[in-house]
């Protein structure tokens, strides 16, 4: 990787909110699932077995919200390439959906701090990971693991850093998601003869002449409220640029800067060509109007990307083109899915036998095809991805990177929480002013 991706993650409680029964309204987070109902983890029997991985009839209990959408799929080629090298050692699959993992992280910080913690659990690297579950003493260092599989030269260094504190290393990235992607349906674009907009006023030229024609330009769907959330943190990098957008997480920029203005305006602005029923979707609904020809573009993370080809069975550069949002161009904001075994696990020694097929080769190319993300490893094979995959395999080494406010690498859980809401609100009344002076004192409390 040519960029450092230079996060200086700040130490806020997110663990004290979420061991205190965070609800549902606590969206942050990558990769999200479909919101349909699933057996919480807590109903799966309980381990019995031994916790080595030598013999024996014996379980792991893997926790995430991979339950749609691509993420599915890639989880159950995981969990088959597992079972091909352990036999012996029986999946216990604790998948909770609810999109952004709503559900699921409030189902995790409730069995952790009753004492139940599943065998390993699907976390973002950065703040989620480093001031939540590391700060709060809840996760094992994987030092002896990285060294033993030698994953020390096998992912970029940047990435390792998102996964460490203090000398130690937490958890296992399996993937690396493009948080700043604007698709748009190739038929639409080509018959009206536009062209896929890199500048924001290239965005709104289009989307005039969208409009224009009865076409709605761009679909979003904030039924759960980190989508809106997402697409305004895409404007603010595309306004601040990868720089400056840091700063709002260490403090060193305040929202109420001028360009933080210019970008709820630019947002308010981008809102007014979004379908009506835009609060009634999430955001698989909403890529699904651009699938299907009802929407011309969806501002989303590459997880879109595999719903697209993995369930909807279109074809990258056929059916659906991309771009990076407006303004974004050489940048890159990353979002990563990583695994991490808490202490008091019942089966550790299989946990770390399932961490490693996370890291391997074999398992990152299994899941990233079906994902839509492309493989943490620096060197997974490249013709396993298509003509999305390679590109952005391509564009991650090249790209300023960023890290995702919206799905937990940037800013402490407590501040996307309040942004959440920030964002929500203004959706509905566009007061620039109010939500800038929100986000200031979210900014005061949380970010240190």
């Amino acid at each position: 990787m040519k960029q450092k991706v230079g996060l200086a993650f700040t130490a806020a409680a997110v663990l004290g909110m979420m061991l205190t029964g965070c609800s549902s309204n606590s969206n942050n987070g990558a990769s999200p699932s479909a919101a349909s109902p699933s057996t919480p983890p807590s109903t799966q029997p309980s381990a019995s077995a031994s916790a080595t991985p030598g013999g024996g009839n014996q379980q792991v209990e893997i926790f995430s919200w991979w339950t749609g959408a691509g993420e599915e799929a890639g989880l159950k080629g995981l969990i088959k390439e597992f079972e091909g090298k352990h036999a012996n050692i029986k999946v216990i699959n604790s998948a909770v959906s609810g999109g952004a993992g709503t559900n699921a992280k409030a189902v995790l910080a409730s069995r952790m701090q009753g004492g139940d913690p599943p065998d390993a659990f699907q976390v973002h690297g950065g703040a989620e990971l480093n001031t939540g579950w590391v700060a709060a003493n809840k996760v094992i260092p994987l030092n002896d693991l990285y060294e033993a599989e030698g994953w020390k030269t096998k992912f970029p260094q940047d990435l390792i850093d998102l996964v460490s504190k203090d000398g130690n290393i937490y958890s296992v990235p399996v993937n690396i998601h493009r948080g700043n992607v604007l698709f748009y349906n190739k038929k639409i674009f080509d018959s009206n003869g536009l062209k896929a907009p890199t500048t924001f006023d290239e965005f709104f030229a289009v989307a005039d002449a969208l409009k224009a024609k009865g076409i709605v330009p761009l679909a979003l769907g904030d039924k759960e409220p980190w989508s809106a959330t997402m697409l305004f943190e895409n404007v603010l990098l595309g306004q601040l640029g990868t720089e400056d957008y840091k700063k709002l997480w260490t403090g060193k920029l305040s929202f109420d800067d001028a360009k933080v203005k210019t970008s709820l305006e630019t947002f308010k602005k981008m809102l007014t060509y979004i379908n009506s029923d835009h609060a009634a979707r999430n955001w698989q609904d909403a890529a699904q109007l651009v699938a299907n020809g009802e929407a011309a573009m969806n501002v989303m993370g590459d997880w879109a990307k595999g719903y697209f080809t993995t369930d909807l069975k279109l074809t990258a550069n056929k059916d659906f083109g991309w771009v990076a949002t407006p303004n974004s161009s050489g940048m890159f904001m990353v979002v990563t899915d990583t695994f991490a075994i808490p202490k008091g696990a019942k089966h550790i020694e299989a946990a770390k036998e399932w961490l490693k097929v996370l890291g391997s080769v074999e398992g990152q190319d299994v899941f990233n095809p079906l994902k839509g993300s492309i493989p943490a490893r620096v060197d997974a094979n490249k013709s396993k991805y298509d003509v999305y995959g390679q590109s952005t395999i391509e564009d991650f080494k090249a790209s300023k990177l960023a890290p995702s406010m919206a799905h937990g690498s940037a800013a402490p859980e407590g501040f996307t929480t309040q942004a959440n809401q920030v964002i929500n609100i203004f959706v509905t009344n566009g007061d620039v002013n109010q939500a800038l002076k929100a986000l200031k004192q979210a900014q005061s409390s949380s970010i240190k």
